[in-house]
């Protein structure tokens, strides 16, 4: 019988630590960008805010950050609900228009 030597695996490298303060502003910034760019299309201001929410909880972890970690995420959910609103309003929208069209003919005298 042959030895077999017993290697462990390699654990995956971790992210690089101190950079919560650079993901809570990074967050904050996003989250307000999300809020503001979700009429314009409602895929960037979608893109936007799930990164905020993404780097709001990557800076939770460093305890002085994770207000503006909170802030960052909460900008970033109402981002995400603002452009899913607005996408769901921009496809459903000549829809709605045709029934209000028809509605409004059936009443004229």
């Amino acid at each position: 019988m042959e030895s077999q030597s017993f290697s462990p695996e390699p654990t995956p490298a971790s992210a690089p630590k101190g950079n919560e303060s650079v993901y809570a502003a990074v967050s904050l910034m996003m989250g307000l960008l999300g809020l503001c760019s979700w009429f314009i299309t409602p895929f960037c201001g979608g893109a936007s805010a799930f990164a905020a929410i993404a780097l709001g909880y990557l800076a939770m972890k460093d305890p002085a950050k994770k207000t503006l970690g909170i802030a960052g995420m909460v900008l970033g959910v109402l981002g995400l609900l603002a452009a899913c609103v607005s996408g769901v309003f921009s496809i459903l929208g000549p829809v709605i228009g045709d029934v209000f069209n028809q509605v409004n003919q059936n009443l004229a005298p």
